[in-house]
């Protein structure tokens, strides 16, 4: 038994160094390193707007990174300090695409609110975050991510699109009665956000 083991160990062995010198002559002197991953133009350009956008936050706006090594997804928190939606803590997640710059961040609201330009279920209209836009103010790769974070708090500063509203009931609603619509505004930022 005892020399079935050294055969064994001997096979072993052997079979090693012929695999080691294989692997050295066929790659050029030793084991291989995988292949090292490229960082994509869209990582690379976030490094620096990400820094850019946190010195540089409206009055009233946060940022929140689950995981800061993925600065592609992240959340804004809007606290109005002003206006119908102040009081009110408004939550947006922002995801920037593989073809950032070309194609603009995706951002949807979080938080139910009654606003002509933000819909019940979390759409926003708002030209910049459209590739292409009738008014000429939609995305265009020379666009930052603060450029976003500040279109989305303008927003809450009462200025609002009654051109094209995207929630018609709330543009109808603030155009007929503007104390009823602060009214509901107040009721869905107590059933809806907190501080």
């Amino acid at each position: 038994m005892h020399g079935n083991h050294s055969y064994s160990e001997f096979i072993r062995k052997m079979t090693m160094i012929t695999l080691t010198k294989k692997l050295k002559s066929s790659k050029g002197g030793g084991i291989p390193e995988p292949p090292k991953k490229r960082i994509s133009i869209r990582d690379q350009l976030l490094v620096k707007e990400v820094s850019e956008m946190e010195s540089n936050l409206p009055e009233g706006c946060t940022v929140k990174f689950e995981d800061p090594n993925a600065l592609h997804t992240f959340r804004l928190i809007v606290a109005p300090p002003e206006g119908y939606w102040a009081g009110g803590v408004f939550v947006f997640s922002i995801n920037v695409p593989e073809d950032y710059n070309i194609a603009p961040p995706v951002v949807r609201c979080e938080t139910k609110l009654w606003h002509p330009n933000i819909s019940e279920e979390g759409e926003i209209c708002l030209s910049l975050l459209r590739q292409n836009s009738i008014d000429g103010l939609g995305w265009a790769p020379t666009r930052r991510l603060k450029d976003v974070v500040w279109g989305l708090s303008s927003l809450f500063q009462d200025l609002l699109n009654f051109d094209d509203p995207l929630n018609i009931e709330a543009a109808e609603h603030y155009q007929r009665d503007k104390d009823s619509f602060r009214w509901k505004v107040r009721d869905y930022i107590e059933t809806y956000t907190k501080r």
